[in-house]
This record gives structure tokens, C-alpha cells and sequence, in this order.
């Protein structure tokens, strides 16, 4: 590329432009601007000249229409290297620019406020900048194009290490940046316009995220990965206060515990392997809470995530303290605890703040080989009303209290998924099986693995009981009650079963599989 000699510059974030400006100044570059920004300029003592007087139309409209006009489009999008293009700048006295410096209205800071307007939105909504930023991208052989003010410093280094001109392949790189940033613009967009439709899923998907983290692996070490969040949710949503930086599975095994604890009103401790709890204990104090998700399965929890719904105390600490575990997450942790905790220099302690008002993403995405799949997030939560006893046997207000803490917990184990529980506490639990029966076999063997006694426990299943057997297995267990969606065709001879043994059994009408 030529040395530089002309450049639009037109932007809503001022961060660092009269430095950058000043820097084009002594290249010997001609700057041209609009409105607020070049105000900005002549105050800060760059020279600058204004659109309207090169392109001879004032700004109009309450300044929706500054830039869309042939002699700031032909300046942009001439070939250099094309005769005719030339000639035709030349017959109409326009002049070429060479560096576009646009950085956008601020419509996602305006919709991300409390109290804005519809009206607010739209306004916010450039036309004008977006048009000049794809018109310099794409001629991008002839037009430097920049769309944020963390570009200004590199763009400057360059032009003083190659003596005022740009390579190609630096060109390309800003024209990739620039698309990006308009792909992007007008996703939120849409996305916006969608949501006030009610439609989550529009007829065109357009998603925008950025990248946050780059991570040092992903499931396994010879896999890359990278952390991504929506441009509504730019920061990450933990802060990690000690310890290395999470990893890809480290953040998948954090989130499936982070939907678990968010969901409880009274205190709770989740301990999570593989995306799957192997302790999950509530209602008590917090050390009882741990205690008891830790003797849920004494050997399983050895590396794996601890997560909690309050500020950890020193009491906690000095037990976790003890122990070897990738991460702990919560709210908080009490100066001592903290003491305590990070003097353990692997272990990850990881600041949600504000957890219990945690929604997350109301939808959730899955890649297929061929596309995406797409779908609201589980997050409803049963509700008293939602059970419908269908057997003799009828449960008392403490029954139904320890199968909705079931029927919680089961939500959060991969499908097929059996959970066994007694005062608040898993004892026994069975994920990701292809039979419900293997499932139901695995968490009983677990229990007695582990001395936990399953008579007078609570069971729940995720899905409904094809057939009985898995039902008889469960009574000769010793089970009080067992709560399940209901559904089956064959739910008759499950209800036989528990009438047979007097025990209880309701159903919820909800079904949570996890894939």
C-alpha cells in the first residue's frame, strides 16, 4: 500500500483519538471528520475539515444521514489500480481516502441500561458508519480500516516500522476485524428486534460472541479451545481469586454445578466430576452440608469441584483444606477461609458474585455434525402443585420435602438418571446409563459401597419407568417413596408395584433428561 494521505475519522468512542490523530498528523495525514468527533478534534488542536464542507450537503435529518454521499463512497471504494475508477474521481472532483476510522453508535451499551427506551434503541441504530466500514473492508487492498480504539496503538507502530505505508497482509487483517465487527453490529441488532417479537427461535440465527479466554486446552490436551461469551455478557461472570486459570472442562464441570446450587433457597453444597454430582447435601449448616456431600461417595469426589450458595467459612475451609480438589466456587470467602485455602497453591477458588440471582442464557446450544441445535434452558422448577399422588400410600409434608430435593438433584444428573436421597443428601447415584435399570443398579450399589442405608430413602428418576422392574428393584431396597415424571404406558404396573409394598410414588408431569 501507499503512504497514507487522507483518512475519515467518525466515532462514538473517543478513547485515546486525539493521540492517535496527533501520531496521523505527523505522518502528514488528512483527516476529515463529522459532527461530535470533530469538534473533539479542533478542541484537542488537530486539524481536521469538516464532511460537509468537501462534500457540499450539510448534516440533516437530526444527523441520521452525515457520510452516505458519492463523495465519501467513490473515495472509499475507488480501485486504485483500475484506470476507469480513477478517471471517474477525478470527473467528479473526489478525492481517495485511505484510512476509514469508524467505531460504531453505542446500540449494545443502550440496550444493556435499565431504563432505556424502544425510541433509544433505534436511534442508536448507525447507518452511516457500518456502510463505510464494509465499504473500506472490502477494498481492502487500497483502504486501511479501523472499528476500536485497541487497534490505534499497533496501527501506528506499523506505519513507523514500515516507514508510512501498510503491508497487505495487515490490510487483510483490519478488513477481517471490520466484517467482524459489522457481522456482529448487526446481530445484536436483530437479536434485539427478535426478543421484542417473543421469538427465541427467529427463522434466521444470528449470534455474535466474543472471545473472552483462550484456553490452554479443551477436553484433552492435543484439543484447542476458547472461551466465548455474548456481547451482552462481555466480562466473564466468575473471577478466579486463586490458582490457575480454569480450564475447558474446568468451566464445563463449574457450570453444571452453578445451575444446581442457584436453584436452592436454603444452604447447599454440590460436589460435581464430570459434569455429574456425586454429593449434593442441603438444609444444614454449611460444614454439615459438605461433610455430608463428601460421605455421599468418599472416593469419587477426590478432584473434583465444590460449589456453594453462600460465602465459604474458616470452618469449611479448614476441612476442604485437607483434601485434594480442582476448584471451589461461591459467592464469597471469608477472609480466613481465603487464608486458609490459598495456601494450597493448585487449588482454584472462584468468585461468583451476586450467584443467587443468576439466570444465565435462557437458551442453549449444542453443535451437531451439520448445524446447531438450539433450545431453552431446563430451568423450571417443580413446583407443590405439580405433584400428583397415584398410589395408596400418601405422603406426609416431610415426604414431599425430601422428593422435591430428589427430583431437584435428579435434574442435574445425565440421563438415564436415578438419584437415592434421605435427609437431604444423595446416597446413591446413577447417570448416563443407556437402561434406567443399569441406572437404578448402579446407584444402589453405590449406596452400599459406601454403608449409606437406603430403607426409608427417597428416589428419583428423570424420566418415566418403562416397565416395572426397575420399580421392584428400588423396593427391595428399602425405598420409602419414589417421584418420576409419569408418562409410561406401563405406569399402571409401577403404581401395582408400590401398592404391592405400601410404599408412596407420585408423579410430576415434568421430565429432565440431560444429554
Amino acid at each position: 500500500m501507499k503512504k497514507l494521505k487522507r483518512a475519515i475519522i467518525s466515532v462514538s468512542d473517543k478513547t485515546g483519538l486525539d493521540v492517535f490523530c496527533k501520531a496521523l498528523e505527523r505522518f502528514g495525514v488528512e483527516i476529515y471528520s463529522t459532527g461530535g468527533t470533530l469538534k473533539f478534534l479542533l478542541d484537542k488542536g488537530v486539524k481536521a475539515t469538516s464532511i460537509e464542507s468537501y462534500t457540499g450537503f450539510p448534516e440533516m435529518l437530526d444527523g441520521r444521514v452525515k457520510t452516505l454521499h458519492p463523495k465519501i463512497h467513490g473515495g472509499i471504494l475507488a480501485r486504485r489500480d483500475n484506470a476507469e475508477h480513477m478517471k471517474n474521481l477525478m470527473e467528479h472532483e473526489i478525492l481517495e481516502f485511505d484510512l476509514v476510522c469508524i467505531n460504531l453508535y453505542p446500540f449494545e451499551n443502550v440496550i444493556k441500561k435499565s431504563d432505556f427506551s424502544f425510541e433509544e434503541a433505534i436511534e442508536n441504530i448507525d447507518i452511516g458508519g457500518p456502510s463505510m466500514i464494509r465499504a473500506a473492508a472490502k477494498n481492502y487492498q487500497d483502504v486501511a480500516v479501523l472499528v476500536d480504539p485497541s487497534q490505534y496503538e499497533s496501527f501506528i507502530e506499523r506505519l513507523q516500522n514500515d516507514s508510512g505505508t501498510l503491508s497487505s497482509e495487515y490490510l487483510f487483517e483490519l478488513a477481517v476485524a471490520a466484517f467482524n465487527r459489522t457481522g456482529s453490529y448487526d446481530s445484536i441488532i436483530s437479536d434485539y428486534l427478535n426478543t421484542l417479537q417473543g421469538d427465541y427461535f427467529p427463522k434466521t440465527l444470528n449470534l455474535t460472541f466474543n472471545k473472552t479466554q483462550e484456553l490452554r486446552y479443551g477436553e484433552n490436551p492435543h484439543q484447542k479451545a476458547s472461551f466465548y461469551t455474548t456481547s451482552l455478557h462481555q466480562n466473564l461472570p466468575w473471577e478466579c481469586l486463586h490458582g490457575k486459570e480454569l480450564s475447558y472442562n474446568n468451566i464445563l464441570d463449574l457450570d453444571s454445578a452453578l445451575r444446581i446450587i442457584v436453584e436452592f433457597e436454603m444452604p447447599v453444597c454440590a460436589i460435581f466430576k464430570h459434569t455429574n454430582p456425586c454429593g449434593i447435601a442441603a438444609g444444614k449448616s454449611q460444614l454439615e452440608n459438605l461433610e455430608s456431600a463428601m460421605s455421599a461417595d468418599p472416593v469419587s469426589y477426590f478432584g473434583g469441584i465444590v460449589a456453594f450458595n453462600e460465602p465459604v467459612k474458616k470452618e469449611t475451609a479448614q476441612l476442604l483444606g485437607k483434601e485434594f480438589l480442582e476448584i471451589i466456587v461461591a459467592p464469597e470467602f471469608e477472609p480466613e477461609a481465603f487464608t486458609i485455602l490459598s495456601s494450597k497453591k493448585n487449588l482454584r477458588l472462584v468468585k461468583v458474585p451476586g450467584m443467587k440471582s443468576i439466570h444465565g442464557h435462557m437458551l442453549e446450544m449444542k453443535t451437531s455434525t451439520f448445524g446447531f441445535l438450539l433450545q431453552e434452558s431446563d430451568r423450571y422448577i417443580l413446583k407443590k402443585e405439580d405433584i400428583k399422588v397415584v398410589t395408596k400410600a400418601q405422603p406426609d409434608k416431610t415426604d414431599i420435602e425430601e422428593l422435591m430435593f430428589a427430583f431437584e438433584v435428579v435434574k442435574s444428573i445425565k440421563s438415564n438418571a436415578i438419584v437415592f436421597t434421605k435427609n437431604k443428601m444423595t446416597l446413591g447415584v446413577g447417570a448416563g446409563q443407556m437402561s434406567r435399570l443399569d441406572s437404578m443398579d448402579i446407584a444402589i450399589r453405590k449406596a452400599d459401597k459406601y454403608n449409606h442405608i437406603l430403607k426409608n430413602s427417597y428416589l428419583a428418576s428423570d424420566a418415566f419407568f418403562p416397565f416395572r422392574d426397575a420399580v421392584d428393584l428400588a423396593i427391595k431396597s428399602g425405598v420409602k417413596a419414589i417421584i418420576q415424571p409419569g408418562g409410561s404406558r406401563r405406569d399402571s404396573d409401577s403404581i401395582e408395584a408400590c401398592d404391592e409394598a405400601g410404599i408412596i410414588m407420585v408423579f410430576t408431569g415434568i421430565r429432565h433428561f440431560k444429554h
